[in-house]
Protein backbone atom coordinates (compact mmCIF):
# COMPACT_ATOMS: atom_id res chain seq x y z
CA UNK A 1 0.00 0.00 0.00
CA UNK A 2 1.26 3.80 -1.16
CA UNK A 3 1.60 6.33 1.55
CA UNK A 4 -1.85 8.44 1.90
CA UNK A 5 -0.23 11.57 0.57
CA UNK A 6 0.59 9.55 -2.48
CA UNK A 7 -2.56 8.39 -3.08
CA UNK A 8 -3.97 12.13 -2.85
CA UNK A 9 -1.34 13.30 -5.61
CA UNK A 10 -2.62 10.42 -7.76
CA UNK A 11 -6.53 11.56 -6.99
CA UNK A 12 -5.36 15.40 -8.22
CA UNK A 13 -4.76 13.66 -11.88
CA UNK A 14 -8.73 12.54 -12.29
CA UNK A 15 -10.70 15.60 -13.56
CA UNK A 16 -14.51 15.00 -13.97
CA UNK A 17 -16.45 17.41 -16.46
CA UNK A 18 -19.63 17.72 -18.21
CA UNK A 19 -19.79 17.45 -22.09
CA UNK A 20 -19.23 15.25 -24.88
CA UNK A 21 -16.68 13.24 -25.26
CA UNK A 22 -16.17 13.39 -28.55
CA UNK A 23 -14.73 16.90 -28.38
CA UNK A 24 -11.99 16.23 -25.99
CA UNK A 25 -8.43 17.27 -26.90
CA UNK A 26 -7.02 14.64 -24.77
CA UNK A 27 -4.29 11.39 -26.40
CA UNK A 28 -7.27 8.79 -26.23
CA UNK A 29 -10.82 8.92 -25.74
CA UNK A 30 -12.15 5.55 -24.02
CA UNK A 31 -15.45 4.28 -26.01
CA UNK A 32 -18.07 2.17 -24.16
CA UNK A 33 -17.55 -0.77 -26.16
CA UNK A 34 -19.97 -4.19 -27.05
CA UNK A 35 -17.81 -7.32 -27.53
CA UNK A 36 -18.21 -7.60 -31.30
CA UNK A 37 -17.01 -4.47 -31.33
CA UNK A 38 -19.81 -3.46 -34.27
CA UNK A 39 -20.96 -0.25 -32.86
CA UNK A 40 -24.04 0.91 -31.12
CA UNK A 41 -25.93 3.30 -29.39
CA UNK A 42 -24.90 5.99 -26.89
CA UNK A 43 -21.34 6.39 -26.29
CA UNK A 44 -20.54 4.02 -28.58
CA UNK A 45 -22.73 5.25 -31.59
CA UNK A 46 -21.23 8.91 -30.74
CA UNK A 47 -17.61 8.21 -31.16
CA UNK A 48 -18.76 5.79 -34.33
CA UNK A 49 -20.38 8.84 -35.71
CA UNK A 50 -18.14 11.64 -35.11
CA UNK A 51 -14.74 9.57 -35.90
CA UNK A 52 -15.87 7.98 -39.13
CA UNK A 53 -15.72 4.97 -40.63
CA UNK A 54 -11.85 4.17 -40.20
CA UNK A 55 -12.83 3.69 -36.77
CA UNK A 56 -15.45 0.13 -37.68
CA UNK A 57 -12.42 -0.61 -40.55
CA UNK A 58 -10.37 -1.21 -37.64
CA UNK A 59 -12.82 -2.65 -35.20
CA UNK A 60 -13.95 -5.26 -37.97
CA UNK A 61 -10.17 -5.74 -38.67
CA UNK A 62 -9.84 -6.88 -34.22
CA UNK A 63 -12.90 -8.88 -34.59
CA UNK A 64 -13.78 -9.31 -30.70
CA UNK A 65 -13.19 -8.04 -26.94
CA UNK A 66 -13.88 -9.59 -24.13
CA UNK A 67 -15.81 -8.25 -21.28
CA UNK A 68 -13.51 -6.33 -18.78
CA UNK A 69 -10.72 -6.48 -21.82
CA UNK A 70 -10.20 -3.26 -24.06
CA UNK A 71 -8.87 -2.38 -27.34
CA UNK A 72 -7.11 0.28 -29.06
CA UNK A 73 -7.55 1.80 -32.73
CA UNK A 74 -7.35 5.16 -34.25
CA UNK A 75 -9.31 8.09 -33.85
CA UNK A 76 -9.96 8.74 -37.39
CA UNK A 77 -11.65 12.41 -37.34
CA UNK A 78 -11.78 12.93 -33.73
CA UNK A 79 -9.05 15.31 -32.13
CA UNK A 80 -7.80 12.42 -30.05
CA UNK A 81 -4.96 9.89 -31.62
CA UNK A 82 -6.65 7.02 -30.42
CA UNK A 83 -9.87 5.40 -29.24
CA UNK A 84 -9.76 2.43 -26.84
CA UNK A 85 -13.05 0.27 -26.74
CA UNK A 86 -13.38 -1.07 -23.21
CA UNK A 87 -16.36 -3.61 -22.70
CA UNK A 88 -17.79 -3.66 -19.48
CA UNK A 89 -19.91 -6.02 -17.96
CA UNK A 90 -24.05 -6.03 -18.05
CA UNK A 91 -25.27 -5.40 -14.75
CA UNK A 92 -27.04 -8.62 -13.66
CA UNK A 93 -27.51 -7.64 -9.83
CA UNK A 94 -23.92 -7.98 -8.32
CA UNK A 95 -23.29 -11.72 -8.09
CA UNK A 96 -21.62 -12.17 -11.67
CA UNK A 97 -18.32 -10.63 -10.95
CA UNK A 98 -19.41 -7.17 -12.45
CA UNK A 99 -17.29 -5.14 -10.25
CA UNK A 100 -14.49 -6.69 -10.97
CA UNK A 101 -14.77 -6.61 -14.83
CA UNK A 102 -15.66 -3.05 -14.35
CA UNK A 103 -12.24 -2.51 -12.35
CA UNK A 104 -10.76 -4.37 -14.99
CA UNK A 105 -11.77 -2.47 -18.19
CA UNK A 106 -10.32 0.96 -16.48
CA UNK A 107 -7.61 -0.89 -15.82
CA UNK A 108 -6.87 -2.23 -18.89
CA UNK A 109 -7.89 0.91 -20.88
CA UNK A 110 -5.25 2.85 -18.95
CA UNK A 111 -2.52 0.31 -19.04
CA UNK A 112 -3.08 0.25 -22.96
CA UNK A 113 -3.41 4.11 -23.32
CA UNK A 114 0.66 4.05 -21.67
CA UNK A 115 1.69 1.57 -23.74
CA UNK A 116 0.87 3.79 -26.76
CA UNK A 117 2.44 6.48 -25.71
CA UNK A 118 -0.85 8.92 -24.23
CA UNK A 119 -0.45 11.04 -21.46
CA UNK A 120 -4.28 11.90 -21.43
CA UNK A 121 -6.98 9.76 -21.31
CA UNK A 122 -10.68 10.62 -21.31
CA UNK A 123 -13.64 7.95 -19.72
CA UNK A 124 -17.01 7.91 -20.12
CA UNK A 125 -19.09 6.35 -17.47
CA UNK A 126 -19.08 2.70 -19.03
CA UNK A 127 -21.66 0.19 -18.22
CA UNK A 128 -23.68 2.56 -16.39
CA UNK A 129 -26.47 3.03 -19.70
CA UNK A 130 -27.66 0.29 -21.67
CA UNK A 131 -26.09 -2.38 -19.67
CA UNK A 132 -27.78 -1.08 -16.83
CA UNK A 133 -24.90 -1.03 -13.68
CA UNK A 134 -26.07 1.36 -10.99
CA UNK A 135 -23.97 5.05 -11.15
CA UNK A 136 -23.88 4.89 -7.16
CA UNK A 137 -22.14 1.40 -7.61
CA UNK A 138 -20.20 1.82 -10.63
CA UNK A 139 -18.52 5.17 -9.78
CA UNK A 140 -16.45 3.91 -6.76
CA UNK A 141 -15.33 1.36 -8.89
CA UNK A 142 -14.17 2.97 -11.90
CA UNK A 143 -12.69 5.94 -10.03
CA UNK A 144 -10.56 3.33 -7.69
CA UNK A 145 -9.19 1.35 -10.71
CA UNK A 146 -8.13 4.75 -12.58
CA UNK A 147 -6.43 5.71 -9.00
CA UNK A 148 -4.89 1.31 -8.91
CA UNK A 149 -3.65 2.02 -12.52
CA UNK A 150 -1.76 5.29 -12.18
CA UNK A 151 0.10 4.64 -9.74
CA UNK A 152 1.29 2.06 -11.56
CA UNK A 153 0.90 4.37 -14.64
CA UNK A 154 3.07 7.61 -13.57
CA UNK A 155 3.27 9.40 -17.08
CA UNK A 156 -0.19 8.89 -17.87
CA UNK A 157 -0.94 12.80 -16.89
CA UNK A 158 -4.58 13.32 -16.66
CA UNK A 159 -7.87 11.13 -16.45
CA UNK A 160 -10.95 13.00 -17.06
CA UNK A 161 -14.35 11.43 -17.03
CA UNK A 162 -16.78 13.11 -19.07
CA UNK A 163 -20.55 13.19 -18.78
CA UNK A 164 -23.03 14.18 -20.76
CA UNK A 165 -25.81 15.20 -18.06
CA UNK A 166 -25.69 16.81 -14.60
CA UNK A 167 -26.83 13.99 -12.27
CA UNK A 168 -24.43 11.30 -13.80
CA UNK A 169 -21.57 14.18 -12.72
CA UNK A 170 -22.85 14.41 -9.38
CA UNK A 171 -22.66 10.91 -8.53
CA UNK A 172 -19.06 10.48 -10.02
CA UNK A 173 -18.09 14.08 -8.02
CA UNK A 174 -19.73 12.13 -4.57
CA UNK A 175 -17.47 9.24 -5.09
CA UNK A 176 -14.18 10.94 -6.08
CA UNK A 177 -14.82 13.09 -2.71
CA UNK A 178 -15.37 10.35 -0.93
CA UNK A 179 -12.18 8.45 -2.42
CA UNK A 180 -9.91 11.69 -1.65
CA UNK A 181 -11.47 12.32 1.98
CA UNK A 182 -10.34 8.85 2.39
CA UNK A 183 -6.37 8.97 0.92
Amino acid sequence: MQPDSAQAAVCERIELALGDITREHVDAIVNAANNSLRGGGGVDGAIQRAGGPEIMAECRKIGHCATGEAVITGAGRLSARFVIHAVGPVWQGGGAGEELLLASCHERSLELAREHGCRTVSFPAISTGAYGYPPQLAAPIALAAAIEALTRLPLIEKVRFVFIDEELHGVYEKALARLKASA
